[in-house]
């Protein structure tokens, strides 16, 4: 019955925000230079990979400039635009097309880069028997993570020993 709800949700939300894409688009191309999607490897259920699905609102070769986190809206690394595509979280829609090609559901835990994954205990990779969500209960309690982590001398280390347990609990 899940399946079911989100891919109902999702394709209405697809044809009703056909428009807003198109405006999204237009302004992230006349605010930056590279394509309108990003794309990232996240894992899901059962530990497989697959291709996370955002509007790109930070500069074309962020990946390699600096780390997998965002920290703060001082990264040099987001676009004028895209810190107010994140900001409203206008960035993420495109996961609707995750959610409808069955690689994550509406509502489940944050899919997170094997990075991270590779760190967690046995007891935490349980969250991985669950398919992955666009939002969860720990998007809304870390709604400000990026100004968490920017306070921080280390925000890796305090991402990986304090925000991330936390999130998979």
């Amino acid at each position: 019955m899940t399946r079911f709800f989100d891919v109902l949700f999702c394709l209405f939300g697809l044809i009703i925000l056909s428009p807003l894409f198109i405006v999204l688009a237009i302004m992230v191309k006349l605010h930056s230079h590279g394509p309108f999607i990003y794309k990232q490897k996240r894992v899901g259920k059962n530990g497989k990979e697959f291709y996370l699905y955002k509007i790109r609102s930070m500069s074309n070769d962020a990946d390699k400039r600096g780390l997998l986190l965002t920290v703060g809206h001082k990264d040099p690394r987001i676009t004028n635009f895209g810190y107010y595509l994140r900001r409203s979280k206008l960035d993420e829609l495109p996961q609707l097309w995750n959610v409808l090609k069955g690689e994550m559901s509406i509502v489940g835990p944050r899919p997170e880069v094997k990075k991270y994954v590779d760190l967690y205990t046995d007891e935490q990779k349980k969250i991985l028997r669950v398919r992955p969500g666009v939002t969860d209960v720990a998007s809304i309690e870390y709604k400000n993570e990026n100004a968490l982590l920017e306070k921080q001398c280390d925000p890796e280390r305090f991402y990986i020993e304090y925000i991330m347990p936390k999130k998979i609990e």
